[in-house]
């Protein structure tokens, strides 16, 4: 029987549109239009169990998931949501023990929903190049509980000179022209490798489709996915009218080797071992460009 104690993450559930997510601290309460939270009151409960609050109405105390905590992070960028990530696991065949690389780290809504499934013998690598967006993602992935299987870097693939990663299994794109670090990104991945790349317009995905057939990358996928909600009540369900409509286009492909005879052999790796290319302190400098969102 798990219960709340000091320090313990607990979501303050009203209904589905009214919810808090904190830290508990016996000192601290929530004040909100339902009332007074007293976080001393949860201290000793049972998850799951109830508080009454001062007028009179009552919260639910929950054990927060990986969705709660990718939909109350902190936003300094758009972030991806639950029904782009869970598709993009499932696609993509992501688990446990897989090397992942991540081209924009964001808010850190990806890279902490990806940490928690490759997790304890898997890692994620994610780049960024704003230094304001890398230090709202470090709170983000370090409140979700992933800080052990995520390293941040500070630097721009996209004119790195050298590759910093082998042997990548998954390798998820967050950038406005995704299409420019395909060719580094091959080289990064393993055979059959997947990219995931997250493109906000049709156009943006044409462009990376071209770049992907042109860098013999096979078992191209395009989508859109739109979630509807359902309010279920005796005798009056309908749909609800609040939901989450367009939010990006998704492009998966893997990586495959055509043979083209115009083509030279397949390349062979150049990299290095992670640990003598990379580091995990942020660069002193960074380029000012950014992703859209992530």
């Amino acid at each position: 029987m798990a219960k709340i104690k000091q320090n313990s993450s607990v979501l303050f559930f009203y209904n589905n549109s009214k919810k808090w997510l904190t830290k508990i601290s016996k000192k601290e309460s929530l004040h909100t239009h339902i009332g007074v939270i007293k976080h001393s009151d949860a201290i000793g409960k049972e998850y799951g169990s109830r508080l009454v609050t001062n007028k009179d109405k009552y919260v639910y105390l929950l054990e927060p998931t990986m969705y709660d905590y990718v939909m109350k992070i902190q936003h300094g960028t758009q972030i991806v949501y639950p029904k782009d990530l869970g598709y993009i696991i499932a696609r993509a065949g992501i688990g446990s023990g897989q090397k992942i690389l991540e081209i924009g780290t964001g808010s850190g809504s990806l890279t902490s929903f990806v940490a928690n499934i490759v997790k304890p013998r898997g890692h994620v690598y994610t780049f960024d190049v704003d230094e304001n967006f890398m230090k709202i993602a470090e709170k983000n992935i370090k409140k979700a509980g992933v800080s052990k299987y995520v390293t941040q870097h500070n630097l721009d693939l996209k004119t790195a000179k050298t590759f910093p990663l082998e042997d990548i299994d998954v390798a998820l794109i967050d950038l406005g022209d995704p299409w420019i670090v395909i060719p580094k990104i091959r080289q990064m991945l393993k055979g059959s490798g997947s990219i995931f790349a997250i493109c906000p317009t049709m156009n943006q995905l044409e462009k990376l489709t071209m770049a992907l057939v042109e860098n013999e990358f096979t078992d191209i996928e395009s989508t859109e996915h739109i979630l509807r909600t359902i309010e279920a009540r005796e005798g009056k369900t309908r749909h609800s009218f609040q939901g989450i409509g367009h939010t990006t286009y998704l492009c998966f492909a893997r990586k495959a080797f055509f043979q083209r005879e115009s083509k030279k052999s397949p390349e062979k790796p150049t990299t290095k071992k992670t640990t003598s290319k990379i580091s995990s302190k942020p660069a002193k400098k960074s380029p000012k460009n950014h992703p859209h969102h992530s």
